[in-house]
């Protein structure tokens, strides 16, 4: 489990990292959206050599998914889309503070309702506390 967690801990690290870096790129060329592609070809790149040196057969499963489950997808665009635009105009840490507050949420949501074959986790007042501390944090930093 702590190997788990110690992923995910390098995960939250390099998203304000990539912002940083895909802010600065779509600066430099004059583009997000050439940015963002960049990005996406690269990323394509790499889980392309792991999903083939990890289980190549999983590709053939594709044809019979849900349809409904690529749409994952669209949420991958909008995210780099969406900070690759604003993160040089309200800044990477004022940016990503937002995205923590929707990921709160939405996870939240997500575990309290056991959507999309979630484990189901009931939202108590105590993680509601949470998400409400983290939404004054936010409100904090836009103000100083």
């Amino acid at each position: 489990m702590l190997h788990h967690a110690l992923i995910m801990l390098a995960a939250g690290i390099g998203i304000p990292v990539l912002a940083a870096l895909n802010a600065a790129l779509g600066r430099h060329i004059g583009s997000p959206a050439v940015a963002a592609c960049t990005l996406f070809v690269v990323a394509f790149s790499v889980a392309l050599v792991v999903a083939l040196a990890t289980n190549p057969q999983a590709v053939a499963k594709l044809a019979t998914a849900p349809r409904h489950l690529f749409i994952a997808g669209v949420f991958v665009a909008f995210y780099v889309l969406s900070i690759t635009w604003i993160a040089p105009v309200m800044g990477v840490g004022n940016a990503v503070f937002f995205v923590l507050l929707g990921q709160l949420i939405s996870a939240a949501a997500i575990d309290h309702y056991g959507m999309f074959a979630a484990q189901s986790t009931p939202l108590n007042w105590t993680r509601a506390a949470g998400i409400a501390l983290m939404a004054t944090g936010v409100f904090v930093t836009q103000k100083t």
